[in-house]
């Protein structure tokens, strides 16, 4: 008999899975309706959407494995990094989505926002202050001008599966948009820094290694205060603190 798997779950959103069937309930339709739009104009392998009704959806489970997870420990060839990489490369070239995603927030508010944040991080003691200073500077490379893509907006790679040296689909389109490339290939190497270089050899394009080297930077300061506050652990070996860490 099939079990019921939490496989995440907050005050926002949880996933269910029963089998071979995810059961997405999110508080927020207007993100359920976005990921539904996102997967029927990304031009690469997505789940199959099985119903989709409010507040819910469910998809069919995507064949293979995830390259690893944040903390975790990396796994698949070099070359199934880099077929990754291209993919990326190719969702960036499609034509843009109708509206702004998660990769693509205004900068002068996104810029206020971390400050924001930032002065929280050390008024509350989650993080020393030279630690965060140090990661704010490195942030500042990410505030620039850049030609907006169809962007993901949460491509973490637990969120991409392959088989082999194949990508055989991408999950969590909730946040897609237009947006900055750099951020989506920012997010999927976070954690992970060995694999860069075979990711931009797929993704087949110049990158400026100071604005991804930036968002790491940008997003780990961000999420550290909301993951501890919802049961996560950005503390963990390899995880976003360790990220900020490593640029001291």
């Amino acid at each position: 008999m099939d079990e019921v798997e939490v496989v995440v779950a907050h005050s926002e959103r949880a996933t269910l899975r029963v089998g071979d069937v995810f059961v997405k309930v999110d508080a927020d339709q207007a993100r359920l309706d976005a990921e539904v739009e996102a997967m029927a104009r990304a031009p690469v392998p997505t789940p199959e959407l099985l119903w989709h009704k409010p507040h819910v959806l469910a998809i069919a489970a995507l064949p293979g494995v995830t390259l690893g997870s944040l903390g975790g420990p990396s796994t698949g060839s070099p070359t199934a990094w880099a077929a990754a990489g291209a993919a990326i490369r190719k969702l960036h070239e499609a034509p843009l989505p109708p509206r702004p995603g998660q990769a693509g927030r205004n900068i002068t508010a996104l810029a206020a926002e971390l400050d924001d944040e930032c002065e929280r991080l050390v008024t509350t003691g989650l993080l020393p202050a030279d630690l965060v200073t140090r990661n704010r500077q490195i942030a500042e490379a990410a505030f620039r001008p850049w030609t907006p893509a169809f962007t993901h907006g949460d491509l973490q790679i637990a969120h991409v599966f392959v088989d082999g040296d194949e990508v055989t689909g991408i999950i969590d389109w909730s946040e897609a948009g237009q947006g900055d490339p750099l951020y989506d290939l920012a997010t999927f190497t976070l954690g992970h820094e060995e694999h860069l270089a075979d990711v931009i050899a797929g993704y087949g394009a110049a990158v400026d290694l100071d604005v991804i080297h930036a968002w790491w930077s940008l997003r780990s300061l961000l999420i550290v205060r909301w993951l501890s506050e919802h049961g996560f652990d950005p503390f963990a070996p390899g995880c976003e603190v360790d990220v900020l860490r490593s640029h001291m």
